[in-house]
């Protein structure tokens, strides 16, 4: 038999096999689903549909059937981006101009941060009543593991993830998919199955027949180059993976190639971990017209290390590497990165970490986008003291006059207070 929930009301009942699930007998709604390992299958991946554009939609209904694009600035590039909008080409990551040219009747709307952040972290606390194993991925999505949570919920996991959907779309006003199955790999690929307002599983059972014929980019970690080196070698689907053993991969791919083998065959034993630490903390701008001018890029460098150092600050957060991006007039991305000496949150060090990478870059070539950040992030204090500055014989003394910019900037503002550098 297959177990078939009723995504509207969440009843559970036993169907034919081989069958659609049909309506619901409780209430007689038609969106429902069935899978035989439904009652079984406890870890799920829950992603928000189309998350800023429907924030935007939800808050001016005057939009609601019209396609919206998250972003800003002609020579900006599309945040998110709806549904409606994304029939007509658009992406995620897509220059402004070319979203534009593909969806010209679209609404366009500058990214609210801090909007977006409110609305998340009240989905995140609607699933953290359900159960404290929430990791989250992003803003608005999330793995969840609701083993053990039967008794509590008065019944299986599917059944209380419809609820969590509907209670999300009723009381938040956006939608979500589920993506359920008994690893973390395989619930995020159910989530993108069925979108938007969709739920999908992927059991034991028919894990593998599943993935052998998928494109081997649906692996996580799979980007262009690699996928590039992996179609060279003949690999083209996942099931393609399936004649290598493991040692071989790894020769061949290094770390990566232990995940290859794994994923292949359905296998991912990565935990669920509450909290979902932040991997990296990094602010960037793009500019109306390219810049190739040192002097004005320090500016702006100096402005988005106040950023990251501000996000990390509030967060309690230190990094221990610095990294610049720039993205040229011709669309060439670099990323460069420097190692500090110890873990920092504070902009001076920031700053001068990511000066020289930038001097060695700007050698008359122009520029359309400039960010920093930082990686190899922990908690303050969980590394060696922080000085604050690269250099050992400047002391504390960048620490102090930071320190007396944030409470100068705490009682009178952000912009109450600047350095010559920003100007």
């Amino acid at each position: 038999m297959m177990t078939a929930v009723c995504r509207d009301c969440a009843t559970l009942w036993e169907a034919p096999p081989r069958t659609a699930a049909g309506r619901c007998p409780q209430c007689g709604g038609r969106r429902t689903f069935s899978h035989p390992e439904l009652a079984s299958l406890t870890l799920a991946h829950i992603d928000c549909d189309a998350f800023y554009a429907s924030v935007e939609k939800r808050d001016n209904p005057a939009i609601a059937g019209r396609p919206v694009i998250v972003g800003g600035g002609r020579r900006g590039v599309v945040a998110a981006c709806c549904y409606i909008a994304r029939i007509s080409g658009v992406r995620s990551a897509m220059p402004m101009f070319q979203a534009l040219k593909r969806c010209p009747k679209a609404v366009v709307i500058r990214p609210d941060m801090e909007k977006y952040q409110r609305v998340g972290h009240q989905i995140r606390a609607m699933m953290q009543d359900l159960t404290p194993l929430v990791e989250p991925i992003s803003i608005d999505e999330a793995f969840l593991d609701l083993a053990g949570t039967q008794a509590l919920h008065k019944g299986p996991p599917a059944a209380t993830l419809a609820r969590l959907v509907k209670r999300i779309e009723d009381e938040v006003g956006v939608t979500a998919s589920i993506g359920l199955s008994y690893n973390k790999f395989l619930a995020k690929v159910a989530s993108d199955l069925d979108k938007p307002r969709g739920f999908a599983a992927i059991g034991r059972a028919d894990a593998a027949d599943f993935l052998k014929d998928r494109p081997v980019g649906l692996i996580w970690g799979v980007g262009a180059s690699l996928r590039g080196r992996l179609e060279k070698d003949g690999v083209a689907r996942i099931g393609d993976l399936l004649r290598f053993d493991e040692r071989d991969l790894m020769l061949r791919y290094g770390a990566m190639g232990s995940r290859l083998y794994n994923f292949a065959r359905g296998q991912d034993d990565r935990q669920v971990t509450p909290g979902g630490a932040a991997k990296s903390v990094s602010a960037e701008t793009t500019f109306e017209d390219d810049i190739g001018d040192l002097d004005a890029l320090k500016a702006v460098l100096w402005r988005l290390s106040e950023k990251v150092s501000a996000r990390l600050k509030r967060k309690g957060l230190t990094g221990g590497t610095v990294v610049l991006k720039l993205k040229t007039d011709k669309f060439r991305q670099l990323t460069r990165s420097r190692r500090l000496d110890r873990p920092t949150q504070l902009a001076d060090a920031i700053y001068r970490a990511a000066l020289p990478l930038l001097e060695k870059e700007t050698d008359g070539t122009r520029f359309r986008l400039i960010g920093t950040g930082v990686q190899m992030i922990e908690p303050l204090g969980a590394g060696r003291p922080e000085t604050g500055d690269l250099l050992a014989e400047a002391g504390d003394r960048p620490r102090k006059v930071e320190e007396a910019m944030d409470r100068v900037r705490g009682k009178f503002g952000a912009d109450a207070i600047k350095k010559g550098r920003s100007l």
